[in-house]
């Protein structure tokens, strides 16, 4: 499993959310969110085709 898949995978078991900021037909840039506020604490920015395997179409995270 690549790093950046690791990473989201492990923000997401810890409940934390993310949003897509910027898409492109080869990578994403998301906001990752706080679980209560959904206050943005980092960025992920990957091209990473596991990563955008994983998000699909989702704009969001819980969609």
């Amino acid at each position: 499993m690549s790093e950046a898949l690791t990473r989201l995978l492990r923000w997401e078991e810890s409940g934390g959310n993310w949003r897509v900021l910027v898409r492109t037909p080869d990578a994403v840039e998301l906001a990752l969110l706080t679980c209560d506020a959904g206050e943005e604490v980092d960025r992920l920015l990957t091209a990473d085709p596991a990563v955008l395997d994983h998000l699909g179409d989702r704009d969001r995270s819980g969609q």
